[in-house]
């Protein structure tokens, strides 16, 4: 009896897991530590905390590595699936997939995951947030009020309304005009739905560009961004980045937006070079930035870790996969 007990015990060890790879730890890892992460149908095997080289690493556990836990700074690459024969999943803690190499994930037979929805709500909630930042200038009246320039000086510059703006145009009878303010939304994914939600609560109207029309949203659709610039007072960017979208806001979209060649401000959450920011963009008081933390609350973040026990544990069991990525 007591031997069954003792080999019982043993065939439950850790070593006897399937193996998920960690090179880079995702935020809610590096924030909660791997207490969220813990199942009984795999077991983490984290290159960031060994003292060898990431290549003798994996080298050396390439055969119990059937699934890579990854961030957008842990790219995927055919260097590292060349060294991974057994891996067969890939679950990246972000909704863009654009650090993995899909064609060969895809050659390879290995799935891929990535956030789904978990972060939509966030990031829709803070690309409104910056719109009117920008537009009434939040950011910088806070500036101007702890500064002592609203004692100094006065009042402060009038901002710009978000929903729709009044203008005289005639008699008592027919005193105000309403024009809606027009929003072009770059990407109508989870993402872009859930702004364009927002913006309508606030008396927007919404346009969009997408890779498709969208035959079951009353939106005005737009395939050429420039047109959509020209008839927008703001674009808001919810594409993923790919190849094709690299540089897609380029200077005839802003001349196109900017009407008279002026771009009244931008909200900017994402950079080209993260960290490394633009210093020009410092001088500027019309640009609020954020260091690309839309998705970073709390419940996101929780939430993201179900996810991803879930998606392991749903590969590991042989069930249906809960936020695959699918080709388009």
């Amino acid at each position: 009896m007591e031997l069954e007990i003792h080999q019982k015990h043993e065939h439950q060890q850790p070593k006897d897991l399937p193996g998920v790879l960690v090179v880079t730890p995702p935020p809610p890892m590096a924030i909660f530590g791997d207490k969220f992460l813990v199942s009984e149908k795999f077991k983490l095997l984290k290159a960031c905390e060994s003292p060898l080289p990431l290549e003798e690493f994996l080298i050396s556990n390439s055969q119990s590595i059937q699934a890579k836990l990854c961030t957008c700074y842990g790219p995927v690459t055919l260097e590292i699936l060349r060294l991974l024969p057994s891996l067969r999943l890939v679950v990246t803690a972000s909704a863009g997939v654009n650090h993995i190499n899909l064609p060969e994930c895809r050659r390879h037979g290995i799935s891929v995951t990535n956030s789904g929805n978990v972060f939509s709500d966030d990031c829709a909630d803070v690309a409104v947030g910056l719109l009117i930042d920008v537009w009434r200038k939040v950011s910088d009246a806070d500036r101007y009020v702890r500064q002592g320039l609203w004692m100094s000086r006065g009042d402060y510059a009038l901002g710009s309304k978000l929903g729709p703006r009044a203008k005289l145009v005639g008699p008592p009878t027919d005193f105000f005009k309403y024009y809606w303010k027009q929003i072009g939304i770059v990407g109508l994914g989870k993402i872009g739905l859930e702004v364009a939600k927002r913006l309508e609560a606030f008396g927007c109207t919404i346009l969009y560009n997408s890779r498709k029309e969208k035959p079951a949203v009353s939106y005005t659709f737009y395939s050429n961004i420039c047109q959509l610039a020209a008839n927008s007072n703001a674009l808001i960017i919810c594409c993923g980045l790919t190849d094709q979208t690299r540089h897609m806001i380029d200077r005839q979209v802003l001349l196109a937006l900017g009407k008279n060649g002026e771009i009244g401000g931008a909200g900017l959450d994402v950079f080209e070079n993260e960290p490394n920011v633009p210093q020009e963009l410092f001088a500027m008081d019309n640009v609020v930035m954020s260091p690309h933390n839309a998705a970073f609350t709390t419940e996101s973040f929780m939430a993201l870790c179900d996810l991803v026990v879930g998606n392991l544990e749903a590969f590991f069991t042989n069930k249906p996969l809960l936020s695959p990525v699918i080709d388009d």
